[in-house]
């Protein structure tokens, strides 16, 4: 019997870590413009999403704020964006009828989301936005809020698979990069669950055994087809660690996303 690269207190430690973090509410909070901000929050609640999981008010105690402007920031944008900084929590400012492309205080360049005058919110851009700034921090939050789970499980995805890449490239002893690789493809598994509002706990132990046999074979094809390389053979782990996690991923990410759309679809009346 093959032995799992990844001991049980290993998996154990991991199922505790993805548990305690879905523990809490975890809640996106809106300010900014009085009239435009409300506006936005009605629209982020849209799929469903538990009306306490965006609320409209003040940055502290929430994961991440997204603060509307109406043309250039004043003085009372800046002292709260400042209030969100000094309490850790990340800022995503979406600017509606901008004059200029200046910097906005506080807030990082890649987390600015114009918006012309007349359009509508552009609510994919601002779930890629916040799904950017907060990495895997954004999974629980996705569970609570449904219009940002693609844009977060997408980023899941591309993060994991980057990172098993880079692993499967750099460490050259055979075998030596499995605890690894199986330890980041269980933790992308749990938080495309987490982030589909599926149980993120030990109820997920038989896909886990399952993506790893998955992995296996994909190690497998790694090492007949280094038998056929005689240089760049890192390239090839690494291109096959990015696809594995990736393939994996999407199988994944669609099988959440499935069963969510399950979850939504109304019963059939019985006659």
């Amino acid at each position: 019997m093959t032995r799992s690269p990844v001991s049980f207190a290993a998996l154990r430690r991991l199922l505790t870590e993805i548990e305690f973090s879905g523990g809490r509410e975890h809640v996106l909070a809106v300010g900014g413009a009085r009239e435009l901000a409300p506006v936005l929050r009605q629209q982020l609640l849209r799929g469903g999403a538990d009306p306490a999981a965006v609320r409209l008010g003040e940055p502290e105690g929430a994961d991440v704020y997204v603060h509307v402007l109406e043309g250039e920031p004043g003085g009372e944008d800046e002292a709260v964006m400042r209030r969100a900084r000094r309490a850790r929590v990340p800022v995503i400012a979406v600017v509606v009828d901008a004059a200029g492309d200046g910097p906005i205080p506080y807030v990082l360049a890649t987390d600015v989301v114009p918006v012309g005058a007349g359009q509508g919110f552009r609510l994919e851009t601002i779930a890629r936005a916040i799904a950017a700034r907060l990495g895997e921090r954004a999974a629980p939050l996705a569970g609570r809020v449904p219009l940002l789970r693609a844009a977060v499980s997408e980023q899941l995805v591309e993060s994991f698979a980057r990172k098993n890449g880079l692993v499967g490239a750099a460490i050259f002893i055979p075998g030596a990069d499995l605890p690894v690789l199986a330890l980041n493809e269980f933790r992308l598994v749990l938080r495309l669950a987490q982030a589909y509002g599926e149980e993120s706990g030990a109820e997920r132990l038989p896909e886990l055994i399952a993506t790893l046999g998955a992995g296996f074979g994909l190690r497998a094809l790694a090492r007949e087809l280094l038998g056929f390389v005689t240089i760049a053979g890192w390239a090839v782990k690494g291109a096959v660690a990015y696809g594995g996690t990736r393939t994996l991923g999407e199988a994944a990410r669609a099988r959440f996303a499935l069963g969510a759309l399950g979850e939504e679809l109304p019963s059939s009346p019985r006659g």
